[in-house]
């Protein structure tokens, strides 16, 4: 059998190492990584191997030549342009004979058992068998499920926490039949998982998972990268290693000069032709070939590329020195740093925590860099969470990181881009929106500034003339915190992919700039308020020739909570024709106004409750500051539940169309397909990520979106949450069903739903959601977001990792509240004792 190894890309997250250097090409204990993956075919008798090249090809083929060095026979396939997984093999289909042949990634160290793959691959006569392995964070990859006999039921690609349902990840390794290749287009950009796998499964075909039991690595990140080295170090993967082993885990080349006063604590490689000072100190450390490591020097868990020289008294901890690298008396690189290939650091410079130094730069003497490229260094796991960037204003969000941040979402828009930019009376606000709009412009995006104005009208705007948005507000529970979030050109936050790679940009620090005649217009004109009013009640008040203000003025009670719908509301109620008394319209809450918590919003409800039954009004309503969120009061001075006012607003609505399709997430209680039902409407579940309320109420038909917190979408007006619009239609459908909403509440369905989250580290979240699914058994499952297990009598679980914290929450909903408590404690029993 034949082999293909991948070795066309150009390893992006590991940059700078790979900003000259192809990723195969990375040295892992002084070998490339793609040399380990040769030995490896070679140790299983698959000798003839072609080799699909295209980042910096010429490196590869110069290094490797026709493999004779390594006993392999290599051949070469070029791609002028990217060609993706699989069109990249079927560019190199002539090569292979039409026989059966085995595809692998270059860059990733692995010692799986490909002669067992193999085996597995013949045994159950597969079209194509997939290599896979289980590991802790199962993000970066490609998810697989199943049968028991091993056939392919599923795949994900790099998947959210809400859709992960195993931690069996894809490696990249495949045993394929020639005619797989059939279903590749010549010459078009195609990849395996996303194209030609779905294809094969939709047609039956014959795809099987084999789960190897060995070690695999993709050394996708700076992090993995010194892990792949640890581990080759501690003897956790079986390769070929290079020199003798002169004491336990200390390996040394016959070929270095070790220098006797040196202290040497294992694990250690140390390469061909390097030098080790007098006095020097090295622990758990590579030391490429020719490198040079001079007197006095400490080394502590570092890798040393070929050629680079650490002069005198360097201390290095946690980093990777680029080959060729030169560092002068007493440099040194803290954890996480990079130093790339061909630098020079002068005397008594310095490397801070996680600094990325690109190829060719020089530090000067006496010099702390702590920032990359210039740039400041920042990179945390939960930095970006689905809806933004959030933390407190001055320590965790500072001008320099909102600079960075507007400078990555500018660099992943086209030059000459339009962004609109609005915020609230917050000083986070105030603060970093000027900050953010010069960095906007300097990178040639051209900003709407729109000040301070609802949200909701925000959104509306940016679907209407922008490429996407950059909101600014305070955070609901902290009056010192910000929310800073990114909206796409629909006015929607920024689907997951799109956040992952906004979060890729700013973590490597590759902002775009511009000259100066090609920066960034200001647009600071104000934007029409009168014009949404008008729009909004002429679209959502008339039915039939019906009008609100059509008969009895209805009476209502609004806090507006010191927010933004202060500002639209007076030229709503004008247009309405009811008797409005509106509390808390000032657009600035009195000095030493608490956060709003749990049990404040509470009581702030039981407030407006007792104006509703002094003023024998219809209804109270009290919306959030940002004019997305609603809660109701009803005449009796009693605040309604999130679900009964989803429950009332899904009645209504449907009754008011006679039926129709309603989007709620799959948090949401299942009453509401009883609500919806029995006027002849229907629901369509759909994940909790944020944007997919907006996305859902795209969809034909749809009449109303809500997120079971008091965010309702009324596609007739909006595709966005909008707190006032969902007022006005209340209002409306009140107006032409004149019952009291305590009657109308009265006839809606219970519901049970419960709510628990669970600390779990993030390594054992894709283990946790393994195990929901194999504790199922033959319950029946549902995977549109977590994993949702539904018992025979319609009670579900819903186990759904956070995306942002190290949290798995629960959902639960039974016919009664101890049925309900019950399913939670089973449940959270079992995600605990999975994560212990």
């Amino acid at each position: 059998m034949k082999a293909v190894v991948m070795a066309g890309g150009e390893g992006t997250r590991l940059r700078p190492m790979t900003s000259d250097l192809p990723k195969p090409l990375l040295p892992v204990a002084d070998r490339p990584i793609m040399e380990h993956v040769l030995r490896l075919l070679g140790r299983h008798g698959l000798r003839q191997t072609v080799v699909t090249v295209q980042y910096l090809a010429a490196r590869i083929q110069e290094q490797f030549g026709d493999g004779s060095e390594l006993g392999m026979e290599l051949s070469y396939a070029k791609e002028e342009e990217p060609l993706g997984t699989a069109g990249s093999v079927k560019n190199a289909a002539r090569k292979l004979g039409g026989e059966p042949f085995l595809v692998i990634s270059g860059d990733a160290l692995t010692d799986i058992d490909l002669g067992d793959l193999i085996r597995f691959h013949r045994q159950n006569k597969a079209l194509v068998t997939v290599c896979l392995t289980r590991v802790p964070d199962p993000l970066e990859f490609g998810i697989t499920i199943t049968d028991p006999d091993g056939r392919v039921e599923r795949f994900l690609e790099k998947p959210t926490w809400g859709q992960v349902f195993s931690d069996t990840v894809n490696t990249g390794i495949y045993v394929m039949e020639p005619q797989v290749l059939d279903l590749v287009p010549e010459g078009e950009p195609c990849d395996w998982s996303s194209d030609v796998f779905p294809r094969l499964l939709a047609e039956g075909g014959g795809i099987y998972g084999y789960v190897a039991e060995g070690y695999w690595e993709d050394v996708g990140t700076h992090a993995a990268y010194l892990k792949a080295q640890s581990d080759v170090l501690e003897g956790q993967v079986r390769v070929e290693r290079e020199g003798t082993e002169v004491a336990p885990g200390v390996f040394v080349d016959p070929t270095a000069s070790v220098d006797a006063t040196a202290v040497l604590t294992a694990p250690l490689h140390i390469g061909a032709h390097a030098q080790i000072g007098p006095g020097t100190r090295l622990t758990h450390t590579v030391v490429g070939r020719h490198a040079v490591i001079d007197t006095g020097a400490a080394l502590e868990r570092a890798v040393i590329h070929p050629h680079a020289y650490a002069g005198p008294r360097t201390q290095l901890r946690g980093c990777v020195v680029g080959r060729g690298a030169t560092l002068r008396a007493e440099a040194r690189l803290a954890e996480g740093s990079v130093l790339g290939a061909n630098c020079v650091m002068e005397e008594d410079s310095a490397l801070t925590d996680d600094v990325l130094v690109y190829p060719g730069k020089t530090i000067e003497a006496h010099t702390t860099v702590t920032d990359s490229l210039i740039w400041e260094s920042r990179g945390t796991k939960t930095l970006f969470t689905p809806s933004g960037v959030s933390g407190t204003l001055g320590s965790e969000i500072t001008v320099d990181l909102a600079v960075r941040l507007a400078g990555a979402y500018a660099t992943l828009l086209r030059r000459g881009a339009h962004l609109a930019l609005a915020r609230d009376l917050g000083q986070g606000g105030q603060i970093l929106l000027p900050a953010m709009t010069a960095a906007l412009r300097a990178s040639g995006v051209s900003v709407r500034d729109l000040g301070h104005v609802p949200l909701p009208l925000a959104r509306a705007h940016t679907a209407e003339a922008h490429d996407g948005a950059i909101l600014l507000t305070t955070s609901p529970t902290d009056p010192a915190g910000v929310d800073i979030r990114f909206l796409d050109a629909t006015g929607t936050e920024l689907a997951p992919a799109r956040i992952r790679t906004l979060q890729r940009v700013f973590n490597r620090r590759e902002y775009r700039r511009v000259l100066a005649g090609e920066t960034g217009a200001l647009d600071t004109t104000p934007l029409p308020l009168h014009t949404y009013a008008h729009q909004l009640t002429t679209r959502l008040t008339t039915t039939a020739g019906v009008g609100v203000g059509a008969g009895p003025r209805m009476r209502v009670v609004i806090d507006t909570a010191h927010g933004s719908a202060a500002l639209t509301l007076p030229a709503v109620l004008g247009q309405l024709g009811i008797d409005a008394l509106c509390v808390n319209n000032t657009l600035e809450p009195p000095a030493g106004a608490p956060p709003a918590t749990p049990d404040q919003e509470l009581a702030a409800l039981h407030r407006l409750g007792a104006l509703v039954s002094a003023q024998r009004a219809a209804f109270g309503i009290r919306i959030d500051p940002a004019a997305e969120r609603l809660h109701l009061v009803d005449e009796r001075g009693r605040p309604l539940s999130e679900e009964q006012t989803l429950l009332l607003m899904c009645d209504l609505t449907t009754a008011h169309y006679g039926g129709g399709l309603i989007a709620l997430p799959v948090t949401a209680t299942r009453a509401a397909e009883r609500c919806a039902a029995a006027h002849l409407g229907q629901i369509r579940r759909i994940p909790t990520t944020p944007g997919e309320l907006t996305r859902a109420a795209t969809h034909a038909g749809t009449i109303l979106a809500a997120d079971g917190q008091g965010r309702f979408v009324l596609p007739a007006f909006s595709l966005h949450p909008d707190a006032v619009a969902a007022f006005v239609r209340l209002t409306h459908l009140l107006h032409i069903n004149p019952r009291p909403l305590s009657e109308l509440t009265a006839r809606l369905p219970r519901a049970h739903v419960r709510h628990r989250d669970i600390p779990t580290a993030w390594q054992d979240k894709g283990l946790v959601m393994r195990s929901v699914v194999e504790h199922a058994g033959a319950r029946a499952i549902d995977t549109t977001d977590g994993v949702r297990v539904i018992e025979a009598d319609g009670s579900w679980t819903l186990v759904l990792p956070d995306s942002a914290t190290a949290t798995t929450r629960l959902w639960a909903e039974g016919p009664d509240a101890a049925t309900t408590d019950a399913l939670l404690d089973h449940w959270h029993h079992t995600v605990t004792r999975t994560a212990s």
